[in-house]
């Protein structure tokens, strides 16, 4: 039989995911659930923990390594900060032990910027970077993070030199919801429109100052010309993708690319935009990247 080595969790703000795993990285139970930081908070973090390592039959002894929210000043236990020019290896040696757990539970440390011109934040991206990317990557990286906040972040050397947040996906909810535009896409179904989710990605490229403009083009549009509810929210996302694609790539762009962590519906969308806009991409998985991450900093921590 084959016996478990530690436990996983990547507790994100609206997410909850959990790995059983082997010595060898293998995944031998999985758990997802939306008892995020924000649910968390209001239920208790060992009791949420404690339901889902029962519900995987871990063993009381099982050491369990988390990254994400939970370490944040309004998680579990405040997990701090490595200060960018962060190397990643820095993030597999400040993991913080809860100390109210009998279990050995540690919680990994996020990336700061603390530059008063842009500062910003990560926490657990920086996990997903460490399985992308290793600690002693060479040459230079641009990586593109697409989610709720995406991250774009630029390491050299196996050094997260400078990193910026675009709330893309949280203001695609709030526009489409809170918005004149929620009239645009009410009862959109499931359809793709690829050709206005390309023109919006090219439009709001070439011209990011327009965003504000070119978001109400898919009422105005659609209120003159006709078109569907799903038209219009393809529109919206690729105005949204557009402005935060120009942003990320303002700057030096390595020559294979960006390297893009993603899964899903933002894979596709973002892989999408790169090919609309001619960029060489490389992808990887964001579970993936994200479980092997942690198998490299649990055997930095428990490995003897």
């Amino acid at each position: 039989m084959i016996e478990p080595a530690y436990v996983a969790v990547d507790w994100g703000t609206s997410s909850f995911r959990l790995w059983l795993v082997d010595r060898t990285g293998d995944v031998l139970a999985e758990r997802r659930s939306g008892e995020g930081m924000l649910a968390a908070a209001k239920a208790g973090f060992p009791a949420v923990l404690r339901s889902h390592l029962a519900a995987v039959e871990a063993p009381d002894h099982l050491p369990v390594l988390v990254c994400g929210m939970a370490g944040a000043r309004t998680g579990w236990v405040e997990a701090g900060y490595v200060d960018t020019p962060a190397p990643l290896s820095a993030v597999l040696k400040q993991a913080v032990r809860v100390p109210s757990e009998v279990r050995d539970v540690r919680i990994l440390p996020g990336i700061a910027q603390r530059d008063a011109g842009a500062p910003d934040v990560m926490r657990g991206e920086e996990t997903q970077l460490l399985g992308a990317l290793g600690v002693d990557a060479a040459g230079e990286a641009l990586v593109c993070m697409p989610g709720t906040h995406s991250k774009w972040v630029c390491v050299k050397n196996g050094i997260v030199e400078r990193f910026a947040t675009f709330m893309t996906g949280e203001l695609f909810s709030a526009i489409s919801r809170e918005t004149i535009l929620s009239l645009a896409v009410a009862g959109a179904d499931d359809a793709e429109d690829v050709a206005s989710f390309k023109a919006a990605v090219k439009a709001a490229y070439e011209a990011p100052a327009f965003a504000a403009n070119l978001l109400f083009g898919a009422r105005s549009r659609q209120l003159l010309f006709g078109g569907a509810p799903a038209a219009a929210r393809e529109t919206m996302s690729g105005t949204l993708i557009g402005i935060e694609v120009a942003a990320g790539l303002s700057g030096s762009v390595p020559q294979a690319g960006v390297k893009l962590i993603a899964s899903g519906r933002l894979a596709m969308l973002y892989r999408l935009a790169f090919d609309t806009l001619s960029v060489a991409v490389q992808p990887v998985d964001a579970d993936e990247a994200v479980r092997h991450g942690l198998s490299m900093a649990a055997a930095a921590i428990w490995t003897k």
